[in-house]
């Protein structure tokens, strides 16, 4: 009486076998699309950070740090640089980074919007094409301060 039905054990471990199959296959799927996307990643990021770390230097009026994150042909002077942004201060507001997108890349260079808005407007966003450039390993803003 113990084989009472023995093909039927088969039948019930195959459907659980195939759904395994499948998930090991989309987790390699969506692992290898990220590891093929890791570069494209890492190059936005170089970008959003050359943005967000150009305008917190300016912020906090460190002009060492702002030609960090600014290439050498806008890099300006201190005292100019310092001045325009205290101006800024003076008639605007702090100005703060709301969001960076559409990012192309094209070799060493790049474009992206970079969405600002200032402290004494807050609900105007502010939608500014900018251009970065690889340098030193480094992606930097390549476009004059607004």
């Amino acid at each position: 009486m113990t084989d009472q039905h023995p093909e039927s054990e088969g039948a019930t471990v195959t459907p659980f076998l195939a759904a395994l199959v499948i998930i090991v296959l989309v987790v390699i799927g969506v692992g290898l699309a990220s590891w093929l996307n890791r570069d494209d990643d890492a190059v936005r990021e170089g970008i959003v950070r050359a943005a967000l770390g150009q305008n917190d230097a300016l912020q906090r009026l460190d002009y060492d740090d702002f030609r960090t994150y600014t290439c050498a042909r806008e890099a300006g002077t201190a005292d100019t640089v310092l001045d325009n942004q205290r101006r800024s201060v003076a008639d605007k507001g702090a100005r703060y980074v709301g969001n960076v997108l559409d990012v192309t890349v094209e070799g060493d260079t790049a474009t992206a919007n970079v969405v600002y808005y200032f402290d004494n407007d807050k609900d105007t966003m502010i939608d500014t094409p900018t251009d970065f450039v690889l340098e030193d390993g480094t992606w930097r803003v390549c476009s004059p301060v607004s």
